[in-house]
């Protein structure tokens, strides 16, 4: 059986962002656990900032190969700096692009970068919903960063993966059991 392909979907503007540095540690933890359940992963970035003016039309054949990757993948982690407290217009620009359902329960980790405590909640009340009407499925808690503590971050995500990490095993093993034509 081949590898599972956990795809880092990095919104930020920026490339080579703190968004990417923690979308790259979920990865890095999603891909050890789905190793320690007996699946070998590997990972990858998309940075959504390298697809240019593409993402302002439709069709652009580099944005159609990223979304390919998209939808190829095992798993998703979709993550973006908080903006206006919520996710930023250059990750909306890409999910816009995939019809409503698409993904077909394609097991996704929201994650949202922030500077301010009071956007906490953005992660959960802003990213997931639209992950969802595109038809990820979220099984856990998003992952939500404070840039000024992201040297806590192993800590962070050692709490959040001890709760989080067997659910996204267990819908991986779930949707590979399952005869491709039926997904």
């Amino acid at each position: 059986m081949e590898p599972c392909r956990i795809i880092s979907v990095v919104g930020n503007p920026k490339p080579a962002s703190r968004t990417r540095q923690v979308a790259e540690a979920v990865a890095a933890r999603v891909e050890a656990a789905l190793t320690a359940a007996g699946h070998a992963a590997t990972t990858d970035v998309l940075e959504v900032s390298e697809l240019g003016a593409g993402l302002l039309g439709w069709g652009d054949p580099t944005v159609r190969a990223a979304l390919a990757t998209i939808r190829s993948a095992d798993v998703l982690v979709v993550a973006t700096p908080t903006y206006k407290a919520t996710y930023t217009g250059l990750l909306k620009l890409l999910l816009d692009q995939i019809g409503g359902g698409e993904l077909a329960g394609l097991p996704t980790v929201p994650v949202q970068v922030a500077a301010a405590p009071q956007h906490a909640l953005a992660v959960e009340v802003h990213l997931r919903p639209v992950l969802v009407e595109i038809g990820a499925a979220c099984p856990t808690t998003g992952v939500f960063v404070l840039d000024s503590q992201l040297e806590q971050l192993p800590a962070q995500l050692d709490t959040w993966g001890a709760v989080n990490l067997p659910a996204i095993s267990a819908l991986v093993a779930a949707r590979r059991a399952v005869p491709t034509s039926v997904v």
